[in-house]
């Protein structure tokens, strides 16, 4: 047998939907973009989507918007988990952001929101919470002291879409939020993300931003920008430091089906978690990423400890073997990670959880449909494979 990282949540709707865009001979960003952002954020009740190319490119995006619409500036500083996927980091760096790395939770994997407080200072604007593998943040801690501090708050969503806080979607708390649909994540577009807001003037940002910086994208009475009556000028006519962050049309029509199964695939997900605990109780040397609120179970993470520190690579070969799929928890304690060199960045007080995770973390996936006998290979692998190391 075999336990792979993903399952495959497509069927004939979604190559329906291929065939759809192949025979209307437009593949670059048009109408199936602008109807899957429509549908996006009906689903998760926000005013305004906007597609990218990635979830990557939606970090971007929103980041950018929030400095090019002067809600942040060159040399503010944002305050982020330590643990998270290159992507969070490098948007920040790329808009001229200093950051400040906090531990995370050992329990949850998520940013300690205990230390938030203590480790604002006079350049912290924003703090940037990362719903790492599914797992909803403490929001009710985070948004107080983001009230309390004067404080932005970005979500960084790209793992954890489809899970809830005390009835609130992910992705839903910050100013922006983002999402990435990656052909291992919640849903599947291939490539794609997307971000979400209730701002209109940062919607208007993020469609400039996306296209090169033109106006091309905005209505006539966007409150960013008063277009001419020329549209010859407009076509080509920039007013921000843009890039191209385009989505195309076969991705967006392949997501406007997926958001349908949504609802399906969350509900699985969640089934196989309850499971996969259930199978795993009462093992000893190991922990399991405690779920806060609603998760989705981007995957199941595993913190191996007491004997069995240090051990990691023996039991990731050895579930390798096995044919089981395994990751490190995403980047680890990224600053360890040789990229850093090139943040401007500083840590607040210790990270031992990020570098235990780092040391003794992996996960393995979860799927969007109920896989009960996959789930019995894994956990029967894992059992084994501790007793011999």
């Amino acid at each position: 047998m075999q336990y792979r990282l993903c399952d495959d949540t497509w069927d004939c709707a979604e190559k329906r939907a291929i065939s759809r865009v192949v025979g209307t001979n437009r593949f670059t960003m048009g109408e199936e973009v602008e109807r899957y952002e429509k549908e996006f954020a009906e689903k998760f009740r926000v005013r305004h989507a906007v597609m990218a190319s990635s979830g990557s490119a939606a970090n971007l995006l929103a980041v950018a918007a929030l400095v090019y619409s002067g809600r942040l500036k060159s040399g503010d500083e944002v305050l982020v988990t330590a643990v998270s996927w290159s992507t969070t980091y490098f948007p920040l760096y790329q808009m001229g952001l200093k950051i400040r790395f906090l531990d995370i939770d050992k329990e949850t994997l998520n940013i300690d929101a205990g230390l938030l407080e203590a480790a604002v200072t006079p350049a912290t604007k924003m703090v940037l919470a990362v719903n790492l593998l599914g797992n909803p943040n403490d929001f009710e801690q985070i948004t107080a002291v983001c009230r309390k501090k004067g404080l932005l708050l970005l979500e960084d969503n790209c793992e954890s879409l489809g899970g809830e806080y005390k009835g609130k979607k992910l992705g839903t708390f910050g100013v922006i939020g983002t999402f990435s649909t990656f052909y291992s994540h919640h849903l599947c577009t291939m490539e794609g993300g997307v971000a979400v807001t209730d701002d209109l003037e940062l919607y208007h940002c993020m469609r400039v931003i996306r296209a090169h910086g033109w106006t091309r994208d905005l209505p006539a009475d966007s409150p960013l920008y008063q277009k001419s009556q020329d549209p010859f000028y407009e076509s080509y006519h920039f007013i921000l430091p843009g890039f191209n962050l385009r989505p195309i049309e076969i991705e967006a029509a392949v997501g406007r089906e997926q958001l349908k199964k949504m609802d399906g695939i969350i509900a699985a997900r969640r089934e196989n978690a309850a499971y996969f605990k259930e199978k795993m109780a009462g093992l000893r040397g190991m922990r399991l990423q405690k779920e806060t609120g609603c998760s989705s179970w981007f995957g199941f993470a595993v913190v191996l400890e007491n004997g069995f520190c240090g051990k990691r690579d023996a039991v990731v070969k050895r579930l390798e073997k096995a044919g089981v799929e395994v990751r490190p928890v995403v980047a680890g304690n990224f600053t360890k990670n040789r990229a850093v060199e090139f943040l401007d960045y500083s840590i607040f007080g210790s990270l031992k959880g990020a570098d235990d995770v780092h040391e003794n973390g992996f996960f393995v996936g979860n799927h969007g449909k109920a896989d009960r006998s996959g789930i019995d290979y894994l956990t029967v692998c894992i059992r084994k494979i501790l007793n011999e190391v």
